[in-house]
């Protein structure tokens, strides 16, 4: 395990060096805060507690949205995806295959790295600033912050198990762009990043907030707000658990068949 362990440390330093970029993504998630806080603002004064949040709750909603955007990969993989696609395309995944280290496990530590790394540097200062120009429901429980950190590992960990199924998908495809697109649509969409998914009415709202996507922010963001407790809570964690576990499987299953298929093609 000291093998992952730094290699999600190096991820981590690796990231941190992109001050540049971390910039960047910080002016823009709260630039699309502010635009979207203004728009929910308008849209609660019409309807108050619409979807069960009274306008406080739903303008917080709006900047966890922002604080998990590139931590959970809710509109991409966080580049490993689209690395990863690269590497197969050219053959260079065939040496990834020959370390002695799990393909699966290397990419999810380097993630955690990653997601660490996007937590604190591009979470953060948005959420403030959203404090500050905004009236937040801010939790005012100590426990809830450390039960949304464990929330939002969950959704890291389902967010990267689906962008690893996705990028294996380049094997047989050989190009992952349209994949691509199909999963950071569902992303923005069935992960309640445009409107949380309790708003969505009938069966869409039933099937949406089943998906593994409401595992990447509608429920950190109900889990920071307070709206689990006591067994609502660990059923909560749970669902993301069952995901994470269940998609995690999938990409092993995955790996395992493309391994054989480089074999195949390399002889």
């Amino acid at each position: 395990m000291r093998l992952y362990a730094a290699v999600a440390a190096g991820s981590f330093r690796r990231h941190s060096t992109y001050r540049v970029a971390t910039a960047a993504g910080v002016f823009t998630n709260t630039v699309f805060g502010f635009v979207l806080a203004f728009t929910f603002n308008a849209l609660w004064d019409e309807r108050p507690n619409l979807g069960g949040y009274d306008k406080p709750e739903a303008l917080t909603y709006v900047w966890i949205g922002q604080a998990l955007l590139a931590t959970c990969g809710l509109m991409g993989g966080g580049g490993f995806a689209e690395e990863l696609i690269e590497r197969i395309k050219t053959g260079d995944i065939a040496i990834d295959l020959y370390r002695p280290a799990d393909l699966q496990l290397w990419w999810l530590s380097a993630d955690l790295g990653r997601a660490a790394f996007e937590l604190l540097g591009r979470g953060i200062v948005p959420m403030a600033v959203g404090a500050l120009a905004f009236d937040l429901a801010l939790p005012e429980q100590a426990w809830l912050w450390p039960a949304f950190l464990g929330s939002v590992v969950l959704g890291v960990m389902v967010g990267f198990a689906i962008w690893f199924l996705v990028a294996l998908s380049a094997f047989w495809l050989m190009d992952g762009a349209g994949v691509v697109q199909i999963a950071w649509l569902c992303g923005l969409f069935f992960s309640g990043m445009l409107l949380p998914l309790t708003v969505f009415p009938g069966a869409l709202g039933d099937v949406a907030r089943v998906l593994p996507w409401a595992s990447m922010l509608q429920v950190p963001a109900d889990v920071f707000l307070g709206k689990y407790t006591g067994w609502g809570l660990l059923r909560a964690y749970g669902f993301q658990a069952a995901w994470a576990f269940g998609l995690l499987v999938a990409g092993r299953g995955l790996q395992l068949v493309a391994r054989r298929r480089v074999v195949v093609q390399g002889g």
